[in-house]
């Protein structure tokens, strides 16, 4: 998906290209989330929608959850839903960083691994 280290670095257009795609990814996968703690919410523990969107997007954004729980089933899912919170958001943030990292890395020509061809005619 990258240029590789040999490579010459991508043009500004296409690398904002790149850049508004890995948004899209992270804003479908936020979205997913979003949809997932809303259906948990609404189905668990018997919110109402607008209720299950509040409840699913604090959780989502780190800030907890609005309304008290009620049932086990319900607190169960919560438990399970800010753990993953807590991964996506950890996944976003690699998403959305992974082109402007790369970039640095790729314009200041820096390698992160040994290559097995720079040994090539020295004798060990």
């Amino acid at each position: 998906m990258f240029e590789a280290f040999k490579e010459p670095l991508l043009p500004k257009a296409k690398y904002y290209l790149r850049l508004l795609y890995h948004v899209a990814v992270a804003a479908g996968i936020i979205a997913g989330s979003l949809l997932a703690g809303v259906l948990g919410y609404h189905f668990f523990e018997g919110q109402p929608w607008l209720d299950a969107i509040l409840n699913a997007a604090m959780i989502l954004g780190g800030m907890g959850p609005v309304n008290l729980l009620n049932t086990s089933a319900g607190k169960v899912f919560a438990a399970a839903y800010a753990l993953f919170s807590g991964v996506i958001f950890l996944v976003i943030a690699g998403i959305l960083f992974a082109p402007v990292v790369h970039r640095f890395l790729h314009k200041h020509n820096i390698q992160l691994t040994t290559d097995d061809d720079t040994s090539e005619g020295t004798d060990k």
